[in-house]
């Protein structure tokens, strides 16, 4: 269950309130936030990802998003921390970036991650992504889509692939795919704010789970999930340096 319900004394249903999953950003082995995804434009928040991981499970996290930026764009790896985050916590973890093929998917699920998130072998190998959860059920495999606009951007977002979001949406659904991550990277770690009509525009295109990154920052982003019916959202800059406050209160 991605949604937690706030439940008044009286007066109509209101709407789940979307999850909000904290995201440690591991670079060089620090935990980050990147402007754009730029890995040259980054923000240190903690040194140690390990104490960014127990700082927000200590505040209620029950999800928490871990990325390998310097494996998604080939500049190295950070499985080790990600071994000790997955060990300590005590938390449901994620793990994404760089994970290209079964066997270093399966070498996380097999070290304890909760669910693998699979970006770009989702798009140059879609088989992948069947069979993973054939293998392991549509609870433990995750795919990310990042995009500038519609476009899916591919390798640590570093590429653009010629192939759009509604050309894919398809073909996971019928490998069994059950949720999406959809980023818009021209607004990742910018505290823009989400596009309203790209989140609209997404949410026609999946129909299950749908969770999405980029921009949020505030609690009107929080609303805006709400009002089109996105089940949540990975954030980092924002619960970071407090411009949506962490854990997110009852929508009033």
């Amino acid at each position: 269950m991605l949604a937690r319900m706030t439940t008044p004394a009286s007066g109509p249903t209101p709407k789940p309130l979307p999850l909000i999953i904290p995201c440690v950003d591991i670079q060089s082995g620090r935990a980050v936030r990147l402007y754009e995804g730029n890995p040259d434009q980054e923000t240190v928040y903690f040194e140690s990802p390990l104490d960014a991981a127990r700082h927000w499970a200590a505040l209620g996290a029950g999800l928490v998003h871990l990325v390998d930026l310097d494996a998604a764009t080939g500049r190295g790896e950070n499985r080790a921390v990600i071994a000790q985050i997955t060990a300590d916590l005590g938390v449901p973890v994620e793990v994404g970036g760089g994970i290209r093929d079964r066997t270093s998917a399966e070498a996380l699920l097999k070290a304890g991650v909760d669910r693998v998130v699979i970006g770009t072998a989702a798009v140059k190998n879609p088989q992948l992504v069947a069979e993973l959860i054939a293998a392991h059920g549509p609870e433990r495999v995750v795919v990310s889509l990042d995009a500038r606009g519609l476009e899916v951007a591919t390798h640590g977002w570093a590429q653009g692939s010629g192939l759009m979001v509604a050309d894919l949406t398809p073909q996971l659904a019928d490998a069994g795919l059950e949720t999406l991550i959809f980023t818009d990277v021209t607004r990742d770690g910018t505290l823009r704010g989400l596009d309203r009509e790209l989140m609209r525009q997404v949410r026609q295109l999946w129909v299950n789970t749908l969770i999405v990154g980029g921009g949020v920052a505030n609690l009107d982003d929080v609303r805006l999930l709400a009002e089109e019916g996105i089940h949540g959202a990975i954030v980092g800059r924002a619960i970071y340096e407090g411009t949506l406050p962490y854990p997110v209160p009852a929508l009033d």
